[in-house]
């Protein structure tokens, strides 16, 4: 069996588990369970990054020992993924001794492109990176993602020399060696990539204590993004073991404001330890909310476990990969929402009463499925082109066009004229329904499977109460 590995962000455990974590997760999930139903053995990466000023100072304003806050928090971003229905194979600590351990053995092999120099300039607290003065003056000195002014600093560190790999980082993206989607966001990275500068990769101890030693210079800890990037081969054995077996990632996912430091920084270091780029990078958007970005101050925060709580889990995994973009910015709201979740009741709860209660009344017992999948050069193409939403509609104009069929059709008057007819038409309807469901399964695993126990079992029986029911 081929093997594969797909990547997702590491979340910093300051804050709760927000909609752009949730994507990351569906995003990733969605595309291991298609890998995995085309015969792919598939490694499937969480994880939570542990270290930085963010984290030290959230813990001493709670009045909590750094290592007891962050092992509280992992274990909320564990049971997060947990309630989403995603199942990863490795979940990764930047806290884990293993995990130390071989990045300081990273920092090693990098130290022919690893040099120490001043730095005085602009940093961002909230990303926890500097920025170049070009940056500072489009955005009016101020961060647009976390609207706080940026800070000025004069300090020593440690540089990664990104200027050493440059060229081949562009050369690698523009024969697309490193696929970035959607391809608007490769064009953005490839302008910003001309005027990107070299990289602190460390911080002074006396300015950042929670972090791992530069090896060999105890004033120094590693700079965050060097550390938590480290992740995606330190899960995997490296440098320890041969991880070539998965290693190139298949795909790595990541919002789209952290992927300069993805297609910037990421390919460095891997160039730079002689280790092949990974082969796709998949930017999503961002969730908004009535059209405006999430944000405290506005109010208007809403927490997944808020939505989940509403309707169950598939709905929110409906809502998310079907009516939110998999690439671009979407907006959630509670209209919207609503009406999806009728949509889900309607047109597929909806269908499942009625053709199991059809079937029960007509005698239709377990029916043997079909070997062929209707969509199998359309729906491939677009899930291996990371459409994964419109990959869905095309299931789901199945789920409409079976409920057509069946007003069209009316099984109930062909069963009074002739039984044998009425059986053939709900036996090929109930087969295009677990066709359909082999799809489904891809994004709604827990109705798929009550869909299979519903019609694959010897005797037919309709669902005691509606898979979703209505308000």
């Amino acid at each position: 069996m081929k093997e594969s590995y797909i990547t997702t962000a590491i979340p910093y455990v300051n804050g709760n588990p927000h909609l752009g974590h949730a994507m990351d997760y569906l995003l990733a999930d969605t595309l291991r369970r298609y890998m995995m139903s085309r015969g792919v053995n598939v490694r499937l990466q969480a994880g939570t990054d542990e270290h930085g000023s963010k984290i030290f100072k959230k813990a001493a304003e709670q009045g909590v020992e750094v290592q007891a806050y962050v092992d509280q928090n992992s274990q909320k971003f564990q049971d997060f993924i947990k309630s989403l229905g995603v199942e990863y194979t490795d979940f990764v600590r930047t806290t884990d001794a293993d995990h130390m351990r071989r990045c300081q053995a990273i920092w090693k092999k990098l130290s022919d492109h690893i040099y120490k120099g001043s730095y005085e300039g602009w940093y961002c607290e909230g990303c926890e990176c500097f920025i170049t003065d070009k940056e500072y003056g489009e955005n009016d000195g101020v961060c647009p993602d976390h609207k706080k002014p940026y800070v000025k600093l004069s300090e020593e560190n440690y540089y990664l020399r990104i200027s050493d790999f440059k060229d081949r980082i562009r050369e690698a993206l523009e024969s697309d060696e490193l696929k970035i989607t959607p391809t608007f966001r490769k064009k953005e990275f490839l302008n910003l990539l001309k005027d990107m500068p070299d990289v602190s990769v460390s911080r002074p101890k006396e300015q950042v204590e929670w972090g791992i030693p530069v090896p060999g210079d105890d004033s120094q800890v590693m700079y965050v993004w060097i550390d938590a990037l480290s992740n995606y081969i330190t899960i995997l054995g490296y440098p320890e073991k041969d991880i070539s077996e998965f290693w190139p990632a298949h795909t790595q996912i990541v919002g789209k404001d952290i992927l300069r430091f993805h297609a910037g920084i990421w390919p460095t270091m891997l160039l730079g330890l002689g280790l092949p780029l990974p082969n796709n990078i998949l930017a999503h958007g961002f969730i908004t909310v009535n059209g405006e970005k999430m944000s405290k101050s506005i109010g208007n925060v809403i927490a997944p476990e808020e939505i989940i709580e509403k309707h169950g889990l598939t709905p929110f995994r409906y809502y998310f990969l079907r009516h939110a973009s998999t690439t671009d910015d979407a907006d959630f709201t509670w209209d919207k929402y609503e009406a999806s979740y009728n949509e889900l009741a309607n047109d597929l709860g909806n269908l499942v009463q009625r053709l199991a209660t059809l079937c029960k009344k007509n005698g239709i017992d377990r029916l043997k499925l079909p070997t062929g999948d209707y969509h199998e050069g359309e729906f491939d193409e677009k899930m291996q082109n990371y459409e994964f939403n419109t990959a869905f509609d095309l299931i789901w104009s199945d789920i409409q066009g079976l409920n057509k069929r069946i007003d069209e059709e009316k099984p109930w008057a062909l069963a009074k004229e002739d039984p044998a007819k009425a059986k053939a038409c709900l036996s090929s309807l109930v087969r295009d329904l677990l066709v359909a469901n082999k799809y489904l399964a891809l994004f709604l695993p827990d109705t798929s499977k009550q869909i299979s126990e519903v019609f694959e079992a010897e005797s037919i029986e309709p669902p005691k109460s509606p898979l979703f029911p209505k308000n």
